[in-house]
């Protein structure tokens, strides 16, 4: 395992350690900037609305994110469900 391996396990360990909506905002506060934590959650309200089946322009405009953001958005969900399937 590499030492950013490592460091995701960690984070991720960490993460699922915590146990309410709230120690979960200020974990999530206290380690991402104002603006990463503003990207992350427009990242999965492109995700959601992808789901619906809500056009990219659309979210784009109701996201107020660029066309590019949503079409990287809709490759990760695609390589997403790719390798959720890959797994079963």
């Amino acid at each position: 395992m590499t030492t950013d391996e490592h460091y995701q396990a960690e984070l991720i360990r960490h993460l699922l350690a915590i146990d309410s909506p709230e120690a979960m905002d200020a974990a999530l506060a206290s380690l991402l900037t104002p603006a990463e934590y503003q990207e992350i959650s427009k990242r999965l309200q492109i995700f959601k609305l992808l789901r619906e089946g809500v056009p990219h322009r659309k979210i784009a405009e109701a996201l107020g994110v660029g066309i590019a953001t949503v079409s990287r958005g809709s490759r990760a969900l695609t390589m997403l469900a790719s390798s959720r399937n890959d797994h079963l």
